[in-house]
């Protein structure tokens, strides 16, 4: 069985400081969301991607998924508050015999083919998968307006996505989470607080999130 995606996009992208959610803007003439969906449909690794968003938007958004020829690949359902309840919410649209999940930012449209193939070969290997990228500039942990100490940069990566798991073991980590009120910024922490080891893979430079105003310039570019 091949592997579902998990897409969220019920986020309201207050810091991109627009009236549209960042997932609904548009880029080179579609929403970032489609250039996203289109991706990982070409993506012979994926089966169907779920798609968790806000209520009010997917009665609109459904029609643009017919147009791209979409609407059988991707399926609409109720988001939620954060995003952990989103992936979440998708996660339970998921077939229990599916073996991969693998969950992906709607608005990072620039994810190479090969990239989420690697990271869900890799989670049907070891059980979980992420992308990630070296840290070139100096950390600093700080208290409020003074340096606490510097980072070892070789021992730190900025993470990305997709990140892949096997279906058990996400499930386990979204159990444990809940009944412990726990909040993550990603999937792979959920697993990580299992104890369960989660490889590291090679992302790209050019897998950019789009969060604020100051990336879509740098997207139109990337796009061209």
């Amino acid at each position: 069985m091949k592997a579902v995606a998990i897409i969220p996009a019920a986020g309201v992208g207050t810091r991109m400081r627009t009236t549209s959610p960042k997932q609904f803007l548009s880029l080179a003439g579609v929403p970032i969301l489609v250039h996203t969906l289109r991706k990982f449909s070409r993506c012979p690794s994926v089966g169907m991607a779920i798609v968790p968003m806000r209520k009010s938007d997917i009665a609109s958004f459904e029609p643009v998924l017919e147009k791209e020829g979409l609407l059988g690949f991707a399926r609409l359902v109720p988001g939620g508050i954060h995003r952990q309840d989103s992936v979440y919410s998708g996660f339970q649209e998921v077939d229990p015999q599916t073996e991969v999940v693998v969950v992906h930012d709607a608005v990072r449209p620039f994810v190479a083919l090969e990239s989420i193939d690697a990271v869900i070969a890799e989670a049907y290997s070891s059980g979980a998968a992420i992308l990630a990228i070296p840290c070139t500039d100096t950390l600093k942990q700080i208290d409020k307006t003074h340096v606490v100490t510097t980072l070892p940069r070789d021992k730190i990566v900025l993470v990305q996505t997709p990140q892949a798991f096997r279906y058990s073991l996400l499930k386990e980590g979204f159990e444990r989470a809940q009944a412990e009120n726990f909040y993550a910024t990603d999937e792979s922490c959920l697993v990580e607080r299992l104890g369960h080891p989660v490889t590291v893979l090679r992302g790209s430079e050019t897998n950019i999130k789009i969060t604020k105003p100051a990336d879509l310039p740098l997207a139109e570019f990337l796009i061209r």
